[in-house]
């Protein structure tokens, strides 16, 4: 049983998620369109990258809101094994796609065009997600929450996707190296791989 203070950890926790959903849908939106729009397709795989993230925080959020209304402690863990999974799942279907994508680029010699708008989203990530790292990993540790803590590792390695994406954005524009970009696409692939297999294993370690 929860005391009063776990509960609000646990609500607060949960409007994190919220808060996390809302801006990851803004992040996708206008890095999905800018990507399509440059033919960048570092800017796409890290819109879908941000898609990922949207899933994820709305897994979160649901798991919070059953422990919130009471459900049973199998309830609980049969929500977090959904979640994972889905999380897993998505992370596979966007590297194939990237993989792809990048590929396509790389064999077609594809420039991208600058995109002003991808560049300022990119900026403003920098200065949003830490704020969301911090406050996953504060409550994943005062509520012992894994899914919190891996939450906020998940972001971090958005971070460095989101600097990769940024430096071969600027290589292209101002080095003229045409093949950063896809190259920059590339370096997501392997932490997205590595993070849909953690999410498959911590969903069947459930007990």
């Amino acid at each position: 049983m929860k005391s009063e203070q776990g509960k609000k950890d646990l609500k607060t926790s949960r409007k994190i998620q919220i808060y996390s959903v809302a801006y990851n849908v803004i992040e996708a939106v206008v890095s999905l369109y800018a990507g399509f729009a440059s033919g960048s397709a570092a800017l796409i795989g890290w819109g879908l990258d941000s898609i990922v993230e949207v899933i994820s925080a709305s897994t979160v959020w649901w798991r919070f809101k059953g422990e919130i209304e009471g459900i049973s402690e199998q309830g609980v863990k049969r929500r977090s094994r959904i979640s994972l999974y889905v999380i897993a799942s998505s992370f596979i279907i966007i590297s194939i796609f990237i993989t792809y994508d990048s590929i396509t680029s790389l064999l077609n010699r594809e420039v991208p065009d600058w995109s002003t708008a991808g560049i300022i989203i990119l900026v403003i990530s920098l200065v949003i997600n830490p704020v969301i790292i911090w406050a996953n990993y504060k409550y994943g540790k005062k509520l012992k929450n894994k899914e919190l803590i891996a939450k906020a590792k998940d972001t971090f390695i958005c971070m460095y996707q989101t600097i990769a994406v940024l430096g071969g954005l600027l290589v292209v524009r101002y080095l003229d190296l045409w093949w950063a970009d896809p190259v920059a696409a590339f370096l997501i692939v392997p932490y997205a791989l590595k993070e849909g297999w953690g999410a498959f294993q911590d969903g069947k370690n459930i007990g």
